[in-house]
């Protein structure tokens, strides 16, 4: 794969031997002639539709994702509702994961809803036991493993196996994992999701999502695509490229340096539990050891209860860790959460209070040092 990231997409004789694809920026395409025109015989038509360097990513993206087919869309957001408008329609019934990245609770319940979209959330670990929640309109199954804030695993391929048997699409927001530690489509989904404003930019600069589709979703997809007509931009797709090339290389350096400080946190006495799918002792390792091939640098760690005053000590005085939302940058985060406003088929009820950490690229020795800080603040 580290190849393939490095290959997919570029053709550089087509672009007088330049390496990279040049940035296209344009709304106009020309035609030579009226018939040329009307029959639309050429490979780009108009800005909406596409441009060489969109096509590139497309082309890449398709490649690593094992698809038929990907599109870009300008935020992972965006990527999620076009996935959900794809595979669903009015009065249909959809299941998604309860522990779905917050913003996706917010689409179904505030915009799908007023189309008479019937949302059911169900239990993250119920595998093939999905089987029994499906109606006869239930349209789509939307997953994601881990959950990005409580890193349950789910048994994905259980699930679409039970939603083959009904018809019904599965889609999966692997944007943790990207398709370099999960092949969504292998695995049994028909639509993957990836915010590419995480590891696929890795600089924090850029705001994108995408969605692959196998075989039996690619024209669907693209025809609700070009029905909205939110592609992303020939600049951000430039950009997403240059991170692509390097994304393997991020990813596990990543992995590896979250894996030394969670296992590090697990030793700890002020933490509870620490989440992270890698560890023997999460609940869903299994699942992970069998799905994946590796793990991304994100991780969650329960502490032990503290007064939320000690927490904001804890958080407020890191010196390498930013606070904020995303994650998947070269720098490394770290965001309080809690997740029981937003749950309604599974209660989330730690032990103490929830952390959030996205491992960057510095170095695991300075990382330490400025959580060994935080700690004292903690117990001061």
């Amino acid at each position: 794969m580290a190849t393939v990231v490095t290959q997919a997409g570029r053709e550089p004789f087509e672009h007088f031997g330049f390496v990279n694809p040049p940035i296209y920026r344009g709304s106009t395409v020309l035609f030579p002639t009226v018939a040329d025109l009307e029959g639309l015989r050429q490979p780009y038509t108009y800005g909406t539709k596409g441009t060489p360097t969109t096509r590139a990513l497309e082309t890449a993206w398709t490649e690593i994702a094992g698809a038929e087919d990907t599109v870009l869309v300008p935020s992972g957001l965006a990527a999620i509702a076009i996935a959900l408008l794809t595979a669903t329609k009015a009065g249909a019934h959809l299941l998604v994961t309860d522990s779905a990245y917050a913003p996706t609770r917010f689409f179904c319940d505030g915009f799908l809803a007023r189309f008479g979209v019937t949302t059911e959330y169900y239990d993250p670990e119920i595998g093939a036991g999905v089987s029994a929640l499906i109606r006869p309109e239930t349209t789509a199954i939307l997953t994601e493993s881990p959950g990005s804030q409580s890193m349950e695993i789910q048994d994905i391929p259980a699930i679409a196996a039970a939603a083959r048997e009904k018809g019904v699409c599965v889609i999966v927001d692997n944007t943790w994992a990207t398709p370099l530690f999960f092949p969504p489509h292998e695995r049994g989904c028909d639509l993957a999701v990836d915010a590419g404003t995480k590891y696929l930019s890795g600089h924090s600069d850029l705001l994108m999502g995408l969605v692959s589709a196998n075989a039996k979703w690619a024209k669907r997809l693209r025809h609700t695509f070009n029905l909205f007509a939110i592609g992303s931009g020939p600049d951000d797709a430039s950009l997403a490229l240059r991170g692509l090339r390097t994304m393997a290389l991020r990813l596990r350096e990543q992995e590896r340096a979250a894996l030394e400080i969670a296992t590090w946190l697990e030793a700890r006495p002020e933490i509870a539990r620490v989440l992270h799918p890698a560890l023997p002792g999460h609940p869903g390792h299994d699942l992970w050891k069998r799905d994946f091939s590796g793990s991304s640098g994100v991780f969650s760690i329960i502490l032990k209860p503290v007064a939320k005053a000690a927490v904001e000590s804890f958080v407020d005085g890191l010196a390498l860790f930013g606070i904020g939302f995303s994650w998947g940058g070269y720098e490394s985060l770290v965001l309080p959460f809690d997740c029981a406003p937003f749950r309604t088929a599974t209660r989330w009820a730690p032990e103490g209070p929830a952390l959030r950490f996205s491992i960057g690229l510095e170095d695991v020795a300075d990382l330490k040092d400025d959580l060994e800080a935080a700690f004292a603040r903690l117990g001061g």
